[in-house]
């Protein structure tokens, strides 16, 4: 690896089935049982499940009803969001004790940069074990993490020893632990590009590796530059720990399927009216509809509208959800719709005031 790359002490801390955790760390009588959340009903999608449940294939975005098939023993119980922001809440403080540098992710993970940190400790797998024990035993629930030299190496390592486990990845060691791993636990290649990268002969980082930039980009667009870069550990996004929104979205599964747009106008109106309280809510506005389709065999379809000027006006996100549903025959009935406005304002000095420093560190680097 080059020595003049930014080397940096990243920390991704990933909380172990979060939600299904909460949910049992709660009621003790589900410890141990196949349990989801979310998912109950004829109509119902699983939004997390326990690693027993996991076991039988039941995962997230999963019917209840196939999940019920696949786990007949199968617990459902209901999300509760205010339960997972508090105890969410309770983690980050943990972090905040090491690092200034916290970027969350979502309620269950973010990022840490503890180059230097607050503790004074060289040792970022130290750091992250202490971390690990101290949500062990002040929150109650585990949690698993990846430690390298940047963002991405970090995030892919925090999966290896999954559930309750670390993985560290130093400096010398990046290349090989990037070359040896099968490119479906790359993050940021989804299931689609990695079949797509099957097809082509390319199964693990080494295969990967030895294709060009040119190949990459030619089969995979804009993202093959991304591809070519981070199986050679380059990723120089920082920690950031204001991190700007880039979208706001409402969404709504129904209870009986739809076959016409007309019956879809009425539900598209009251997304759209969430969305712009949504948008109010946080002082913003943007340019890009979204219109996102899910028919009833579950298949997935966004449509999408750029406006010259930024808005946030329901009246005006709604005509342009109508045009965008109008614009070509539906495939099959719909089981859900959604709208997100994205290319907000809130992007607009994000690319101007981008980090272009680089931590000067050394390559041997105590992890």
């Amino acid at each position: 690896m080059s020595s003049d790359l930014p080397i940096r002490k990243i920390i991704h801390v990933d909380m172990d089935a979060f939600y299904a955790s909460v949910a049992q760390m709660d009621n003790p009588d589900l410890k141990g049982k196949p349990i989801a959340v979310g998912g109950g009903g004829t109509r119902g999608v699983i939004s997390a499940a326990s690693y027993e449940a996991r076991k039988f294939g039941v995962k997230s975005a999963m019917s209840g009803q196939l999940a019920k098939k696949l786990c007949p023993e199968l617990i459902f119980v209901k999300s509760d969001f205010g339960r997972y922001k508090e105890i969410s809440n309770k983690i980050r403080a943990i972090f905040f004790d090491y690092t200034d540098l916290v970027e969350p992710l979502s309620l269950d993970e973010a990022y840490l940069d503890v180059t230097q940190n607050k503790k004074g400790n060289p040792s970022a797998s130290l750091i992250a074990e202490e971390i690990r024990n101290r949500i062990y035993n002040e929150v109650g629930l585990t949690a698993s993490a990846g430690i390298s030299i940047n963002k991405f190496v970090a995030k892919v390592a925090s999966d290896y020893n999954k559930p309750n486990g670390q993985k560290t990845v130093n400096p010398e060691e990046v290349l090989g632990f990037l070359e040896a791993l099968d490119i479906r636990k790359f993050y940021g290649i989804g299931k689609v590009t990695a079949e797509k990268m099957y097809q082509k002969g390319i199964f693990t980082g080494k295969d990967l590796k030895s294709k060009t930039i040119e190949y990459l980009e030619q089969h995979f667009g804009k993202s093959g530059a991304y591809y070519y870069h981070i199986v050679r550990g380059v990723h120089n996004s920082q920690v950031k720990p204001n991190r700007i929104r880039k979208s706001l979205a409402a969404e709504r599964t129904f209870s009986k399927n739809l076959s016409s747009e007309i019956f879809m106008l009425e539900k598209l109106e009251h997304i759209a009216e969430e969305v712009s309280k949504r948008l109010g809510k946080n002082s913003v506005a943007g340019k890009t509809v979204t219109l996102k389709i899910k028919y009833s065999d579950f298949t997935l379809q966004t449509r999408s509208k750029t406006l010259a000027y930024f808005f946030a006006d329901k009246s005006v996100i709604l005509e342009t959800a109508k045009d965008l549903l109008y614009q070509e025959k539906l495939n099959n009935s719909v089981r859900l719709l959604g709208i997100s406005l994205s290319n907000l304002n809130t992007e607009q000095n994000t690319k101007k005031t981008e980090e272009k420093k680089s931590v000067s560190v050394q390559l041997k680097f105590k992890f």
